[in-house]
């Protein structure tokens, strides 16, 4: 048995093409699954993968000044994994796709009883766009993180698309959609419980 009364973490991967300062609806979605996760008593950060030099490859270090390193050692040391995607051309970003292929590296991860390290962590997912997508974004991002050993609670995504071909986005919105607000509460309350349940009786 583990102790199941320490404060839980949680790290958000936002995958928006736009590096930091721009605006960014990613961000603004991560930002407020991390708020209602914090309800819960789980402690977040979020950080945006455009920001670093993450290098193509499915290893652990692709060295020449690989920065994925440096982010996974976050990602092993959380107990919740948020991955937050804008919509494009029908599917999740390509900075998302390239954290994925990053994340397969995970399968060859074990501990001494031959589990992946990240078997005990949750994950849970974002997705924002002016274009369909949502659901299937969702359905791979989830199928390719459950492949390499997180856990998926029960409703554990949220998205908000907005009129197609439109020119809205997310964070021009004056106030977050009552669904989509209720939505990243169910997410996060979920999350944290399944999270809460692996820490005191892991797999």
């Amino acid at each position: 048995m583990t102790d199941d009364t320490r404060t839980l973490t949680a790290l958000a991967l936002v995958c928006t093409l736009k590096p930091s300062p721009n605006e960014s609806s990613s961000q603004l979605l991560a930002r407020q699954l991390l708020d209602e996760l914090a309800t819960h008593d789980v402690t977040g950060t979020a950080v945006r993968l455009v920001d670093y030099d993450i290098k193509p490859g499915v290893s652990l270090d692709e060295g020449g000044g690989d920065q994925w390193p440096h982010l996974r050692e976050q990602i092993i040391a959380s107990d919740i994994l948020v991955i937050v995607t804008p919509t494009w051309m029908g599917h999740l970003s390509s900075v998302a796709q390239r954290a994925l292929e990053r994340l397969d590296a995970e399968l060859s991860e074990t501990d001494e009883n031959g589990r992946p390290l990240v078997e005990g962590k949750v994950a849970v997912v974002g997705v924002v766009g002016n274009e369909d997508g949502a659901h299937g974004i969702v359905a791979d991002v989830f199928q390719a993180l459950n492949d390499v050993g997180f856990s998926i609670p029960s409703q554990g995504s949220t998205y908000w698309n907005g009129e197609a071909m439109g020119s809205v986005d997310y964070k021009d919105l004056e106030e977050t959609p009552e669904a989509v607000a209720r939505t990243n509460a169910t997410v996060a309350n979920n999350a944290a419980h399944l999270a809460r349940l692996l820490v005191a009786r892991p797999y």
